[in-house]
């Protein structure tokens, strides 16, 4: 019997910032496998591709072995039963985003009862940070140092200073 400890960290990443890798690196540190899973959404209007989002995730998580990186669509419960994950990761920013990832957490569970959520709380450096804040820095070509990763500030910028 297989015991690896497979987690799924979703999220639209639409881009990946400091934040999104801090968590990340946190959890590739606890589980022996984290799928990074980028929501493919036709109702949102991404900034960047479902693509473009992967490409940037596997830039930015190259140097972490257990990492993975996919694209996925419908609910999370039915990827997290597709890859044979056992655990949500769930960052958490404020309070705020407890109470809404608390109430997901709970229909996750009552979907897939052998799922649980992990939450892990950002660090301080990183609770004001956001993708739409990141999104809005780079539509003015403002510095993006120490917002996203280095390895995709040159494309976020391209992208976001046309817009």
């Amino acid at each position: 019997m297989n015991n690896m400890k497979i987690a799924v960290y979703p999220g639209s990443f639409d881009p990946v910032t400091c934040g999104h890798m801090d968590v990340i690196e946190r959890a590739a540190g606890v589980f022996d496998k984290v799928i990074v899973a980028v929501l493919n959404n036709s109702e949102k209007n991404a900034t960047f591709s479902a693509d473009e989002r992967v490409e940037m995730l596997e830039r930015a998580t190259v140097e972490l072995k257990n990492v993975e990186t996919r694209a996925f669509s419908g609910l999370l419960v039915e990827f997290v039963r597709e890859v044979g994950a056992s655990v949500i990761v769930k960052g958490l920013r404020a309070m705020t985003d407890f109470e809404q990832e608390f109430q997901q957490a709970h229909i996750n569970k009552r979907m897939e009862p052998t799922c649980d959520t992990f939450f892990l709380p950002t660090k301080q450096m990183h609770s004001f940070l956001s993708s739409s804040v990141v999104r809005e820095i780079a539509r003015y070509n403002g510095d993006l140092t120490g917002l996203v990763p280095d390895e995709v500030q040159e494309k976020v910028i391209d992208k976001l200073s046309k817009i």
